[in-house]
């Protein structure tokens, strides 16, 4: 057995890839799931096939609450832990809980009552309509162990513990192999549920996830004892994590906002695009996973050496991380410009749907390198418990620039869907160079202050 992780003392190269690496294969074997379940609606039809991908908006909505109180209470936690204050910390961790409870069963309401308007606007009728709302609703209802699982595992992710949520994500990939196919098509016992298969495999996987994560959290000194009292709510704690975890959300939700203007663009050029678009983005987060991951170390990373008040492990953090993340990217980039269409043909044989899912996976090679240079700046600020920068950077890169970008190339000038392409990569490598100067600047700045601290002060 490996001694455990000390992130205030070992060194950062190490400690980056004893923690991102584990985070990397668990993400990649959960967008092996979402692959499992858009291969599946394929076997079903285009308009299962396209129910998944018009439903992501709303899907990543959910995500995008759990991921930032996630965030947001993996940085307070960290914080408190390289201070050390381990009862702080317990505390925190038991007010997140209560807080994700909450939030889990709010969204799942809010999600069922106004889902039908929101697939309507995204252009989905009839059928169409029909299938989305069948596998939503569902999703909807599981809501509360989505966002469960994400504040479990922050208590873990807070003390560089990544491999028990790897572990989750690869059982609850294999579970989906096997329940998928059971739920959707039926057995001698159960009716099929045909797309509803697919939604009610991923809650039972989401439960299961939820019970394995807290059992690996009780063996840990964060989880092993918290007194009952600390799950009482909490006004200043609850009004911290929601400090530090709403700007986050916020973050994660402009993906989603950032989703629902793509889409509003591309579905102007037909179904089998909108179809296209939710498989190629598929097959680039598959690539962009070693990039996740370093944003996961970084989080914990950063959170402790800054609560440690070491700035100097923090600057080495950030540059360690950036440019290892930006290397893998340009191999990965040359990967999806040469097997791009070959890749789409495993989900569809569709030579539109083909088509244009190479031309979007051709263009995202040469933006895969400035994705790891926003994540991992994104996280050290959050690690500082700054919020606040991924929120404003995720508005520009999501909603601003691109509605004026891709009315601009696409109608304006004429360019068609490659305009909705080549826009956003204009948009995502124009936030990654501010991204790689402000981190810069942060990162000098922590260093500068804490140089000023610690000389002595002249004599009289």
């Amino acid at each position: 057995m490996s001694r455990p992780l000390s992130l205030t003392t070992d060194p950062i190269p190490q400690l980056t890839w004893r923690i991102a690496l584990p985070a990397s294969v668990g993400m990649f074997f959960n967008t092996m799931f979402n692959f499992v379940d858009t291969y599946c609606a394929g076997l079903l039809g285009t308009d299962a096939l396209a129910a998944l991908s018009v439903s992501f908006p709303l899907f990543f909505m959910m995500i995008a609450v759990g991921s930032g109180l996630s965030q947001g209470a993996t940085a307070m936690m960290a914080n408190a832990l390289g201070k050390p204050d381990l009862t702080a910390a317990r505390h925190i961790f038991a007010q997140s809980l209560v807080f994700a409870t909450a939030a889990g069963f709010i969204l799942g309401i809010l999600g069922l009552w106004s889902g039908p308007t929101v697939f309507r606007m995204l252009g989905a009728d009839g059928v169409y309509l029909e299938q989305t709302l069948r596998y939503m609703n569902l999703i909807f209802i599981g809501a509360p162990f989505f966002v469960l699982a994400m504040a479990i595992n922050a208590g873990l992710n807070s003390q560089g513990k990544t491999v028990p949520y790897r572990n989750a994500l690869i059982a609850g990939f294999i579970a989906n192999c096997l329940l998928n196919p059971l739920l959707m098509w039926g057995t001698p016992l159960t009716p099929p549920l045909a797309v509803g298969g697919i939604a009610t495999a991923t809650v039972i996987v989401q439960i299961g996830t939820c019970a394995y994560l807290w059992l690996k959290l009780r063996a840990t000194p964060l989880g092993a004892e918290i007194p009952r009292s600390c799950f009482r709510p909490h006004g200043s704690v609850m009004r911290e994590i929601t400090g530090q975890s709403v700007p986050a959300a916020l973050n994660m939700l402009t993906i989603a906002l950032g989703v629902f203007v793509m889409i509003s663009y591309v579905k102007h050029f037909g179904q089998d695009a909108v179809a296209a678009l939710g498989i190629a983005t598929r097959i680039e987060q598959i690539v962009l996973m070693p990039a996740i991951g370093l944003g996961s170390a970084m989080l914990s990373i950063v959170g402790q050496n800054h609560g440690a008040g070491l700035p100097l492990r923090v600057r080495e953090a950030w540059l360690t991380n950036v440019t290892h993340g930006a290397g893998m990217m340009i191999f990965g980039g040359a990967a999806v410009w040469f097997f791009g269409e070959s890749l789409m043909r495993v989900f569809t044989s569709d030579p539109e749907i083909i088509s244009k899912g190479g031309e979007y996976l051709r263009v995202a090679a040469i933006t895969l390198a400035a994705y790891p240079i926003l994540f991992v700046t994104v996280f050290m600020m959050q690690g500082l418990k700054r919020p606040g920068y991924g929120l404003w950077i995720g508005i520009y890169r999501q909603v601003a620039a691109p509605v004026a970008v891709y009315q601009l190339l696409a109608f304006t000038l004429g360019w068609g869907i490659a305009g909705i392409w080549w826009g956003m990569s204009l948009v995502t490598w124009s936030a990654a160079l501010f991204a790689l100067w402000w981190g810069w600047r942060v990162c000098e700045q922590l260093v500068s202050r804490k140089t000023s601290t610690d000389l002595p002060n002249p004599s009289c």
